[in-house]
């Protein structure tokens, strides 16, 4: 039955390893960190969301063994049978505060959050305007939902609607949709806070304002802020300084808040018990294991009681970009410890990111290549992530790494 399909496979996976397209996974031999073991051989690690450097932290190790000993492995069961614990209340309690919401729903991931937050809210009636490059998972999340849709060029906040010089197709500004929106019963504007591929930082605040104006509310998938952005680290809302303004906030616990799983949606109170009732991945799939639970815990605790963490991470950052400008890399501006080095200028950029990365290996850096479909063609580079778990040392070698092959590969002079 499935021989036509493998032939078809065949031939189309091939094509990808021809292209350099094909996702090759390396096996990591110890635990995350700044330092990991790969193939045997110790390399610094510069592409984990890890951006505190919590994801082997003593403390979360303990505190995650501990949830285990006191409530077990798992709870076999949804929330609302009986898969709710006092901890998943606990929880719930210090994220809506350090996030300043009224309440909070935990999910299995920032995934199933971003696919549970529409389709409870909005139906056909409603309109949801969704920034060009939000994350997948808020792209599939709009799928999932019956409520008209209009999507406005990445970061325009304008009235206005041209063609688009990357893609050659039109291209709307946010305000242009909202006035287009208007015969809607409810508009919901949803973005990420921070871009996974740029690391460029939404512009909460003139969409705040907007969605002031035209009567909207604001959804923000804050994934690759929270515990960082921001003078206390509370995420985007507080960096972009609109901290209880903003309506729904997703965000996970799998990147600087601990790096394992989990996720949630944080929001007014009647929107929360919404979700509790409604929302199908929350309604039809287990409870966050108490493992998971009791680490982040630990985290909120953390990050609650000092900035050390965000300011070395804001350092390191601050530090790197400038070295990487300074040598003469083409990397996107900005404040965000994902710092891209982009290869779109250089002849058959897909192959040349492909290389790099691979030579990087061998100089005891572990970076990866993004190309197409992750990132538009044309658009390929190495993602670098910086982490408040790296040293100055650490940084300088990456650095040297970088500049001794880029100058191999006749990337800089």
């Amino acid at each position: 039955m499935q021989t036509k399909m493998k032939a078809f496979l065949t031939e189309e996976l091939q094509k990808l390893e021809t292209q350099k397209l094909f996702k090759h996974e390396r096996i990591i031999e110890s635990p995350q960190g700044a330092e990991i073991i790969v193939k045997g051989k110790k390399c610094l690690n510069f592409c984990a969301n890890n951006y505190l450097g919590l994801s082997s932290h003593p403390d979360l190790i303990k505190a995650s063994h501990d949830a285990i000993d006191s409530r077990g492995y798992g709870l076999s069961s949804v929330r609302f049978i009986c898969g709710t614990q006092d901890i998943h209340k606990e929880l719930e309690k210090k994220l809506s505060a350090f996030l300043g919401m009224e309440d909070t729903i935990l999910f299995s991931s920032c995934f199933d959050a971003n696919g549970a937050v529409f389709e409870p809210l909005l139906g056909e009636n409603d309109a949801i305007i969704s920034d060009a490059l939000n994350h997948a998972s808020i792209i599939d999340g709009v799928r999932l939902c019956k409520a008209q849709r209009w999507a406005y060029k990445h970061g325009d906040m304008r009235d206005i609607e041209e063609v688009d010089s990357a893609t050659d197709k039109k291209a709307k500004g946010l305000e242009r949709c909202l006035k287009e929106a208007q015969g809607c019963r409810f508009r919901m504007i949803a973005t990420d806070g921070s871009f996974s591929m740029d690391g460029d930082i939404a512009k909460l605040k003139e969409i705040c304002d907007l969605a002031d104006k035209y009567d909207a509310i604001v959804m923000v998938d804050d994934s690759h802020s929270s515990g960082f952005l921001g003078k206390t680290g509370r995420g985007t809302h507080e960096y972009r300084g609109v901290m209880g303004r903003v309506d729904i906030i997703t965000t996970t616990f799998g990147k600087a808040l601990g790096g394992a799983s989990g996720g949630c949606i944080s929001s007014s109170k009647e929107i929360i018990n919404w979700m509790r009732n409604k929302a199908r991945p929350y309604l039809f799939s287990n409870t966050v294991p108490p493992a998971v639970v009791g680490a982040t815990i630990k985290v909120i605790d953390i990050l609650t009681a000092s900035t050390n963490l965000r300011d070395k991470l804001e350092k390191n950052t601050i530090y790197f970009r400038k070295k990487m400008t300074d040598a003469g890399f083409d990397i996107v501006a900005g404040d965000h410890p994902i710092v891209p080095i982009m290869f779109g200028k250089y002849p058959d950029c897909s192959k040349l990111a492909v290389d790099f990365a691979n030579k990087m290996l061998e100089e005891g850096v572990y970076v990866i290549a993004f190309s197409f479909p992750v990132v538009a063609k044309g658009k390929d580079r190495i993602r670098v992530q910086i982490s408040a778990g790296h040293d100055m040392a650490q940084i300088d070698k990456a650095i040297a790494a970088f500049t001794k092959v880029g100058k191999e590969l006749g990337m800089i002079k």
